[in-house]
């Protein structure tokens, strides 16, 4: 897989919780024109778990026939059933992805040893012109393949040459880069430590696999390419004006209930998505069970949008040129961001 920036694209829905077709193909197009070097379909920031599988096929159909020729496309096809991730997987190759993404299988807790024999190599034996990247984010999933496994999947495989790491564990990341050698791609699932784990000797990451490049993708793709080139400062000085929407990809409030108080926890891609609301770009809300944010976390995440275009207008530049948008106006028409925070 080319080293980059991939966008994991949100998928916009009406108000009704359909597929907005419409919003997908701007947003999709919104994202070729600002230079990106992938599209990611139906990820966890596309809502897969929400979608039934004919139109979970749908979502990849559309990126990919829209992305064909212009950026890399690759479809999320990872189940917690072996068997659905080979069929999901088989339909996205005929659909002409150039690669998949596999979770690790949630929620049924295979050992490692077993996530790799029973599912990622019975995948990788299936569907051997088709670049498998293995997704290891135990805290979505409870379960994960450890880089030794991961390793020797990379060994026996050779459409394994690449990986979206979400752990958070700078340690296991450096293992990953050690025993995968330095011709395996490691691309980072988290915009908060894109710089450090891209910078670092030890790991060495060649790009990511972004949420935030949803918003900003001109700025977060430059980020990365200056990262590959070796301009670390540069790429620190794009990060500092990224910052304050880097950091919300999961918002955490305390709030209180009459039994007393709660945390509150929204995670992507609901921080993601109320913003891209705000800003007035296609977005829809969330499908349930996910919902909407607390007033404290909208606030947060309204902040955030402030500062950024109060500091470093030109990263909402794109945004308000491509959506026809006046980005002042929608950050402060508090009578539109009522219907998009509830309390308890």
């Amino acid at each position: 897989m080319e080293q980059g920036c991939y966008t994991a694209l949100i998928t916009p829905f009406t108000p009704a919780g359909d597929l907005d077709r419409d919003g997908l193909s701007g947003l999709i197009n919104f994202q070729i024109e600002n230079r990106i070097t992938g599209i990611l379909a139906t990820g966890t920031t596309g809502e897969s778990p929400t979608f039934k599988w004919e139109e979970h096929n749908l979502v990849i159909d559309l990126i990919a026939k829209q992305t064909r020729g212009k950026c890399t496309c690759i479809a999320g096809t990872g189940s917690n059933n072996t068997a659905e991730a080979i069929t999901g997987t088989s339909h996205a190759a005929k659909q002409g992805v150039d690669g998949v993404l596999l979770v690790d299988p949630y929620y049924n807790g295979p050992s490692s040893l077993e996530i790799r024999r029973e599912y990622y190599e019975a995948v990788a034996r299936e569907t051997p012109g088709l670049d498998i990247i293995p997704y290891i984010i135990p805290g979505r999933t409870g379960a994960q393949m450890l880089p030794q496994d991961l390793a020797i999947l990379a060994d026996n495989h050779a459409n394994v040459t690449s990986v979206k790491e979400a752990t958070g564990n700078i340690d296991n990341m450096k293992l990953t880069r050690k025993l995968c050698g330095d011709g395996f791609n490691i691309f980072s699932g988290d915009d908060a430590l894109v710089c450090q784990v891209m910078a670092d000797e030890q790991i060495r990451a060649c790009g990511a696999i972004s949420v935030m490049s949803n918003i900003a993708p001109a700025f977060m793709t430059q980020m990365v390419e200056l990262l590959n080139q070796g301009k670390t400062q540069e790429a620190l000085a794009i990060e500092t004006a990224l910052s304050p929407l880097l950091n919300l990809v999961v918002i955490t409030t305390e709030e209180e209930s009459k039994y007393g108080p709660v945390k509150c926890r929204a995670r992507n891609p609901l921080p993601l998505k109320t913003m891209m609301q705000i800003l007035g770009m296609p977005s829809g809300p969330c499908r349930q069970p996910l919902g909407k944010m607390t007033q404290k976390g909208f606030d947060m995440a309204l902040s955030a949008l402030k500062k950024v275009q109060a500091d470093n207008p030109e990263i909402l530049a794109p945004v308000a040129s491509f959506f026809n948008l006046d980005i002042d106006a929608r950050l402060n028409d508090t009578s539109a961001h009522k219907a998009l925070w509830y309390n308890y």
